[in-house]
């Protein structure tokens, strides 16, 4: 049997004739959530856009709309050819995303359809490694028998999260997100709103710790339609976003200062009907003001759902002291929007060689037990892939 000097010493030496024999595997992280209905709810994908891409390339790889692109990040949803927008690389984007219940567990499936150039790496990042080489390879059987083979359909899981849509009582969306190189749950507190102790929480974690490529879920403060008595319809909105509604007709935008629905035709769509309050000349969005003796007479156009293409709206007539209630600024127009969607919304560091990839498709921890009494404690935060084991061939010399 070898000696521990002489095995010391064999390894030192295989260790500078091929380094890459001793690295340590790490395992990125997800937060997962048990669910046991079939019911969907509203979430978001935090994607940085891997190479140059066009919004309804975006779109279709997310098979998503490409006006709902535009609206989860604000983006003005009348510029012209919205498809044809080009993002740059390493732009974040906010992909609206329906989380459902698969098999006990919150995520999202959708399919791909393999390209020619395509390989595991490439398409994992192609998605923002939202989803791992290795998750793609064990979900679609991948191996020597079932190679990658272009045209192929796959299925693409994505991580997301609910938690009843909503944190310490408010109205909430979680938007899954990637942990990039150097940053820390503080950062990333700092960067969407959610104190240190709240990621702690929600996503089950024991350390105040992450690492680059662990997927956590950050909450976003939203606004509710539950008790705006709407007919048949319910809506909730992250707070600075816009939801489209009534077959595109109506856009309806969430302000992040009041938590308050602000629904406006979208001017997107020519067929519109019923837009218009009965016996008033405001339609749905607009606002009268008219001065008193004692202050302001408010009437507003509101938005009441939908049934198939007919809209359902009613005037509302109230009397304020000082033109204003609950903060609401009652002249101001349009909810504010990026005038620019080609400027990243975040700056990351550039890649240290350009890139030249083909396109994709078409076109922190606390205490253990610190909990959000709102968050089911089943959150746990698990591995993307079963464990590796390191082999190192050793000689042994009688």
């Amino acid at each position: 049997m070898m000696r521990s000097n002489q095995l010391e010493q064999l390894l030192v030496f295989i260790f500078i004739l091929s380094p890459t024999l001793l690295v340590l595997v790490t395992h990125a992280k997800s937060t997962i959530e048990a669910c046991s209905s079939t019911d969907s709810c509203t979430s978001l994908l935090s994607y940085i856009v891997p190479w140059d891409s066009k919004f309804s390339e975006i779109a279709y790889r997310f098979q998503v709309n490409v006006f709902d692109v535009l609206a989860a990040n604000s983006i003005n949803l009348t510029i012209p050819s919205p498809g044809n927008q080009i993002l740059q690389e390493k732009s974040m984007l906010k992909i609206p995303n329906s989380c459902a219940c698969v098999d006990g567990i919150r995520r999202s499936i959708i399919a791909y359809t393999v390209k020619a150039a395509d390989s595991l790496d490439l398409i994992s990042q192609g998605y923002g490694e939202l989803v791992s080489a290795e998750q793609i390879r064990t979900m679609n059987g991948i191996g020597p028998k079932n190679p990658l083979t272009s045209g192929q359909s796959i299925m693409i899981q994505l991580p997301c999260t609910c938690f009843n849509n909503t944190n310490n009582g408010v109205s909430s969306v979680y938007m899954s997100y990637v942990v990039q190189s150097g940053e820390s749950l503080s950062s990333i507190g700092r960067e969407f709103g959610p104190t240190l102790m709240e990621l702690v929480s929600i996503n089950g974690l024991d350390q105040p710790r992450v690492d680059p490529g662990d997927i956590l879920a950050i909450p976003f403060s939203a606004c509710s339609s539950a008790n705006l008595n709407w007919y048949n319809e319910s809506l909730i909105v992250p707070n600075g976003s816009i939801a489209l509604t009534a077959n595109d007709c109506i856009k309806c935008f969430c302000r992040p200062s009041s938590l308050k629905l602000h629904c406006s035709p979208s001017g997107i769509v020519a067929s519109c009907s019923h837009l218009q309050c009965k016996e008033s000349d405001l339609f749905i969005g607009d606002v009268s003001i008219q001065q008193n003796a004692i202050g302001c007479n408010v009437s507003t156009c509101l938005y009441r759902g939908h049934n198939g293409r007919k809209i359902f709206s009613s005037l509302e007539n109230s009397t304020h002291a000082n033109c204003s209630a609950d903060g609401e600024d009652y002249s101001a127009g349009s909810p504010e929007q990026s005038p620019n969607p080609i400027v990243p919304r975040i700056s990351l560091s550039p890649s240290p060689l350009p890139s030249s990839h083909p396109p994709m498709g078409v076109g922190a921890y606390g205490p253990t037990s610190t909990h959000n009494p709102n968050i089911p404690n089943y959150s746990t935060l698990l591995t993307h892939a079963p464990s590796h084991s390191l082999l190192v061939v050793l000689f042994f010399f009688l």
